[in-house]
């Protein structure tokens, strides 16, 4: 499975290469795959009038090295995997259907060398000059509007189609479609850090259509210094010094972070209910999911039994019963007893792999006894970080020809194809 992820993720690298090389990205007429030769931007409107129609989404992204000591081939391979976990998560129940189709196939449109040709003293493990550093700082200290820069447009090098001797800013790329995303590489170190992911985005409305003047944050923390430049744009940090599933967890709370903002209802609706974000509806809890519960001891949840459990709460300890855990969130599988266990492996009441598709008594999703070694075998795809329980996370979602029903009894959207509205 491992090498057949990467040979995946290789694959993509290497078309987008080609097509750049010619000049441009080339667009393909099938119109069942995004970009295309008729929509080709993010948050055009022929994405969410085609949302049920598209079958496959090639997004492009713009990748930056800033870290100084890593050779480039590193960051290759590191995107490369990272591609290939994100395209394995992209598969509708994949641990058990190996038919199921890749949705999500990430193209590198162009790699950018932005360590210091010869490393300042002190400087040769850190991020280069070049890092966008808001000095003076603490915390988050990455100039977004940098990236936007004519200083980065000469950095870049991508030369204009249409009039050679000029070269493209990323402003122009994303509304060309040549760019979906932008990633960088670079160290989390003493001087600061990027937010791990990022965006401003279109807003819509529960109808799916883009309310005109509308957008806003959707990422996991938000900086005043990115701009908006008329479409959404996700920009994304992932630290050198870790791993595929570090760069897996940055990228699942930025869907997080897309329902918290709720630049679409339908999208917030759901994913909520999903990733057990309505604690406090459903069971009557003092904190809307486990992150917003105390943790004392080392943890914030003890179970009792598959459908209780113990938590914290003012000064005393309390207990839940009837419990049945939806599909969990990035830092709360099933069962988990704190942020990051992937260790507990505590049978519980799990509806995780039947969400919405009401195949249970009296038309309610399945319930049934759960256990986290059924992600395990994802350990080589995303092995650090919350990597091997995301790639499994994410193929429980509502994906390509998903079988799931709305609250109408309708079929239930993609979900990927909201990363691009």
């Amino acid at each position: 499975m491992g090498r057949s992820l990467l040979l995946l993720g290789v694959l993509c690298f290497h078309f987008a290469l080609s097509s750049t090389a010619r000049g441009q990205p080339s667009y393909t007429r099938d119109l069942t795959i995004w970009p295309n030769a008729r929509s080709c931007r993010n948050s055009d409107p022929w994405i969410a009038k085609n949302h049920d129609r598209i079958r496959r989404m090639e997004p492009r992204v713009l990748v930056l090295d800033f870290a100084n000591g890593p050779t480039m081939e590193i960051v290759r391979r590191k995107t490369a995997k990272l591609i290939a976990a994100l395209a394995e998560g992209s598969r509708y129940h994949g641990y058990k259907d190996p038919k199921a189709p890749a949705f999500l196939c990430y193209k590198v449109f162009k790699f950018v060398d932005l360590r210091d040709p010869v490393p300042p003293k002190g400087r040769e493990r850190k991020n280069s000059s070049f890092y966008p550093r808001r000095r003076g700082k603490r915390g988050p200290n990455c100039d977004y509007s940098a990236f936007f820069s004519p200083r980065f447009t000469a950095l870049y090098g991508v030369k204009d189609p249409r009039n050679p001797k000029r070269l493209l800013s990323l402003e122009e790329m994303i509304h060309r479609g040549f760019v979906h995303e932008l990633w960088f590489w670079c160290y989390h170190d003493e001087e600061g850090a990027p937010l791990e992911t990022i965006e401003d985005k279109q807003y819509y409305t529960a109808k799916f259509r883009p309310i005109h003047g509308r957008h806003g944050p959707a990422g996991n923390g938000h900086s005043r210094t990115l701009p908006w430049v008329g479409r959404s744009f996700r920009v994304s940090f992932f630290n050198v010094r870790r791993g595929i599933g570090c760069g897996m967890e940055n990228l699942s709370h930025a869907m997080e972070g897309m329902a918290h903002n709720n630049f679409c209802p339908y999208y917030r609706r759901y994913f909520y209910e999903y990733a057990d974000f309505d604690l406090d509806k459903k069971y009557g809890l003092p904190f809307k999911s486990f992150y917003a519960a105390p943790r004392v001891n080392g943890w914030k949840v003890r179970f009792l039994s598959p459908t209780s459990f113990q938590y914290h709460w003012k000064g005393g300890i309390k207990t839940l019963k009837g419990y049945c855990a939806a599909a969990g969130n990035v830092h709360f599988p099933p069962g988990a007893k704190s942020d990051y266990d992937l260790i507990s492996n505590i049978p519980v009441l799990s509806t995780i792999e039947h969400y919405r598709l009401h195949d249970g008594k009296d038309g309610r999703d399945k319930a049934e006894l759960w256990k986290m070694e059924r992600f395990y075998r994802y350990r080589k795809t995303a092995p650090d970080c919350m990597g091997q329980w995301l790639v499994y996370w994410r193929q429980n979602m509502p994906g390509y020809k998903n079988p799931c029903k709305d609250d109408k009894g309708r079929p239930m959207k993609n979900w990927w194809v909201f990363l691009f509205y």
